[in-house]
């Protein structure tokens, strides 16, 4: 289940509302139908770690009368309070072999945020990443680029079109040139009257 958090980036409503019905767990495509807010629906392939994963619970959890993948020890189906608490108990669990985890609060959130960072850092695509999550706008996966402001510039230069990505600036102006530092004369640049007239450009 946390192994799902993470490689899929679910919220955690999704996780626990993720159904038998979902999964599509046959070669060579293995996927599940993920239902999101607002009654939005997307399908994502799975890692085949993630796919060896659920195969093992799904022998785990056996028959229930409830449709949900997730249960609890009553055989019910697993709320957002008993994800957010399983994932304190292994939290704690961790921090013999991570003490650093002790000065951070790992959230249920956190496990989607790290998989939309990685999946930043994969494809270097924002929208690619909105898609993932299922955001319905990029200035919803925005936030997931705040943590890094060299994965923020590269993921917008690669949505730019060709004609509008960055390139080498030079200094061919004089008033540029002059304000930069880089002068190409020892003296200012020439100040124009306010009331100087304006040549016509020439038509040649």
């Amino acid at each position: 289940m946390l192994y799902m958090g993470f490689a899929a980036g679910l919220r955690v409503s999704e996780l626990v509302g993720l159904r038998i019905d979902d999964l599509e767990l046959d070669e060579p495509y293995p996927s599940i139908l993920v239902r999101g807010k607002g009654r939005q629906q997307r399908r994502l392939p799975m890692w085949k770690e993630a796919t060896r994963a659920l195969r093992a619970w799904l022998a785990v959890r056996g028959w229930s009368p409830v449709p949900e993948v997730f249960l609890n020890r009553r055989g019910e189906a697993l709320t957002c309070s008993g994800f957010s608490y399983i994932l304190t108990k292994y939290v704690q669990k961790a921090l013999p072999r991570s003490p650093g985890l002790a000065k951070k609060r790992v959230s249920p959130h956190v496990l989607r945020h790290t998989c939309a960072i990685n999946s930043l850092r994969a494809t270097r695509d924002i929208r690619k990443v909105a898609l993932w999550l299922g955001h319905s706008s990029l200035q919803s996966t925005e936030i997931y680029l705040r943590a890094d402001p060299t994965e923020k510039l590269a993921a917008i230069e690669s949505a730019l079109p060709a004609d509008l990505r960055r390139g080498v600036f030079r200094v061919e102006d004089e008033l540029i040139a002059w304000l930069s530092g880089e002068r190409l004369s020892a003296e200012p640049p020439r100040q124009v009257p306010a009331n100087a007239a304006i040549p016509a450009p020439n038509s040649g």
